[in-house]
């Protein structure tokens, strides 16, 4: 067992205030700093480990979790802080598997330490010749997301033909860029000319496309597509899933990730062309990465070294400080990120 002294500290908090309707604001969210917290894990908490914050998560997923509760989700409690994936550092220990010191990526409090009382999905981090903010992203939940939903969902092959959507984001840039690795045409839509650009010159897709200037997604999918796609990465959903489905090839695939489009309406649109499914013989398969945390060892051992070689290249959005957090979340849907979006809360 560590011993993290029992000094008490202030703890500043990111409230999540009451469920959202529309896109979430900056206001639905609260920054405190009147609690406190004692540095040390309670006596009798087995299992529990205390955590330093160092890095947090912005990821579009968080967005459905400020809904009132249904059967598909556990939402936030209201007048309790956001959560979300991060990186900290041990600082106390009731856990076998968890010791002082020990850097760690998991689902964390927004706020300065959390007390974790079931740090099952918490790994441990063994690697930091890279930046520490990675785990994050492309090596944490995203990473693995973009792994196991192209590799295993989309079971491709070399010479496909790949498209992509949001993909200037924390997955979209790594599925691309896995694609290009195995020898597929990849095209990516994003949002601005920037993430256009971005995605050709920095991440080596074949070609982009700044959706909010086609007027015709099926139009500008054929252009970029004459033959058709063999693999839709999809995270965006309504128009683009209807268009989408319009220019799959036979035997087409689909890895439903996320439909960040439809994360703000009361009501989502129609999907019209479904029927493409059926004639193309289309297989659509939806996927949570919590399903594929037994990769992860393996995961690594791929990504590391595309890392470390230079074969892989990311981009994050980091911004200083919890008091910024809440404005960086609510930022992605409306595209002001470029990269991954990442919160620094301390350094050390």
């Amino acid at each position: 067992m560590a011993g993290g002294g029992g000094d008490l500290v202030s703890n500043k908090q990111v409230i999540f205030r009451d469920y959202v309707t529309g896109f979430p604001r900056e206001s639905d969210m609260q920054l405190t700093s009147g609690g406190t917290i004692k540095l040390k894990v309670p006596e009798g908490s087995n299992n529990t480990i205390l955590v330093k914050n160092l890095y947090l998560s912005c990821d579009p997923y968080m967005r459905i979790l400020m809904k009132k509760g249904d059967d598909l989700v556990t939402s936030y409690t209201p007048g309790s802080p956001v959560t979300g994936l991060g990186v900290g550092r041990v600082l106390d220990s009731r856990h076998p598997d968890f010791k002082e010191g020990d850097l760690v990526w998991g689902t964390t409090g927004w706020e300065e330490y959390s007390l974790i009382t079931a740090p099952q999905g918490f790994f441990k981090i063994q690697n930091t010749d890279v930046p520490l903010s990675y785990y994050t992203g492309i090596l944490g939940m995203p990473g693995l997301t973009a792994y196991a939903g192209f590799y295993e969902v989309c079971a491709p092959k070399e010479g496909e033909y790949v498209f992509i959507s949001a993909a200037s984001g924390a997955v979209g840039q790594l599925v691309g860029q896995f694609a290009k690795l195995l020898g597929c045409y990849v095209v990516g839509s994003a949002g601005s000319p920037e993430k256009v650009d971005l995605l050709k010159n920095k991440f080596g897709f074949d070609e982009a496309f700044n959706y909010k200037e086609e007027p015709d997604l099926n139009a500008a999918l054929k252009r970029y597509f004459p033959d058709g796609i063999d693999i839709y990465f999809e995270n965006v959903g309504g128009k683009m899933l209807d268009a989408v489905l319009l220019n799959m090839r036979v035997h087409g695939r689909i890895a439903a990730c996320g439909m960040v489009s439809q994360y703000n309406l009361e009501k989502p649109e129609d999907v019209c062309n479904l029927m493409s499914i059926v004639y193309k013989r289309v297989s659509i398969k939806g996927f949570v990465v919590f399903d594929y945390y037994h990769l992860y060892s393996k995961f690594l051992e791929v990504v590391l070294p595309y890392i470390r070689e230079g074969k892989i290249t990311y981009v994050e959005d980091i911004v200083e400080g919890l008091e910024n957090a809440s404005a960086a979340l609510v930022g992605l849907f409306s595209g002001q990120n470029v990269g991954k979006q990442v919160v620094v809360v301390a350094r050390d």
